[in-house]
């Protein structure tokens, strides 16, 4: 069976490399060079460019190699064929590290702090405890959940808001438009871990970030954002750091990618900037998984991670 490895934004010869090691008795093709598309049976890709998945006549499955699929998902000449995202403990935990690392950054005035460090300043701060401060967790998949589990261990108090209501002991559920008010009324740093869809777009908006306390145990409110760059109006955030709306935010997705040099986030001394590189897939930690659900999908086994095309995740 062959397999089509298309990837744009990475480096694909990490990818391709580990494909034809583990995926014995399979033909792995590079979509870089000339290919028969008739041979083509499943896609490994990661923001392929438009029209390619749709020219492969006998293609049977597309698996993404990164969490989003709002990229693949916009190529109007998709092929009707499921779609399966990433779903490991690799990329989970990674992004239950990074999560947690911002939320501890600013809940222990980390800026602040080295910025004394810079004035040669030994100046303690009031700190609050974990169980002090509400942490709101936008996005309870698979990702959100870890790092909800995560952070209540860490003692923190723990909501989660997400279209259906997710249940998990000891943390609170939001649903719904409808209860998203109540939802960012508790919560003194949001993480953000939403999918791209029509719905989200745009959502951390001035008028959502007003929302949040400004009577908390951190004496304002954090935002953190590694969904998708496409969830946040920069202009806002910008705007709601400079009146105090927001105290401080950590960025790792924008839109477009990469930040261009201009953007005035880069210097904003309240403002945390990675490059994308929360939950980063790599091949060492994913291709034998995919290379697993492949044949299970081929085994006529349901796969749980199969992006459902009506809500985009």
């Amino acid at each position: 069976m062959t397999i089509l490895i298309a990837i744009q934004g990475w480096k694909p010869e990490p990818w391709l490399e580990r494909f034809r090691r583990l995926g014995t008795g399979r033909t792995i093709i590079d979509a870089r060079e000339p290919f028969d598309p008739a041979a083509i049976r499943f896609a490994a890709v990661w923001k392929p460019q438009p029209g390619l998945l749709g020219r492969l006549p006998n293609l049977k499955g597309i698996f993404n190699l990164g969490a989003g699929v709002d990229a693949l998902l916009a190529d109007t000449t998709l092929p009707d064929r499921p779609i399966f995202r990433i779903v490991n403990p690799d990329l989970t935990k990674r992004m239950t590290e990074w999560v947690s690392l911002q939320v501890l950054y600013h809940m222990r005035q980390m800026p602040a702090y080295l910025a004394q460090q810079r004035e040669r300043l030994w100046r303690p701060l009031p700190q609050p405890g974990a169980h002090e401060v509400r942490v709101g967790i936008m996005g309870m998949g698979v990702l959100g959940r870890d790092s909800a589990e995560v952070l209540m261990r860490l003692g923190f108090q723990v909501a989660g808001w997400s279209r259906s209501r997710q249940a998990i002991p000891g943390m609170d559920s939001f649903a719904g438009s409808d209860e998203l008010s109540a939802f960012l009324a508790r919560t003194d740093i949001l993480v953000s871990l939403l999918p791209l869809t029509e719905d989200t777009r745009g959502i951390l908006s001035r008028d959502l970030l007003a929302q949040l306390p400004q009577n908390g145990a951190l004496g304002g409110p954090f935002l953190i954002n590694a969904g998708r760059g496409g969830l946040q109006v920069e202009a806002d955030i910008l705007a709601a750091l400079d009146d105090g709306t927001l105290l401080g935010t950590s960025l790792d997705v924008f839109d477009p990618e990469p930040l261009a040099p201009t953007s005035p986030l880069w210097a904003h001394p309240r403002v945390v900037i990675t490059p994308h590189v929360s939950a980063d897939s790599t091949p060492d930690g994913l291709v034998a998984g995919v290379l697993a659900d492949i044949a299970a999908f081929e085994a006529g086994k349901t796969l749980p991670n199969q992006i459902d095309r009506n809500t985009g995740y």
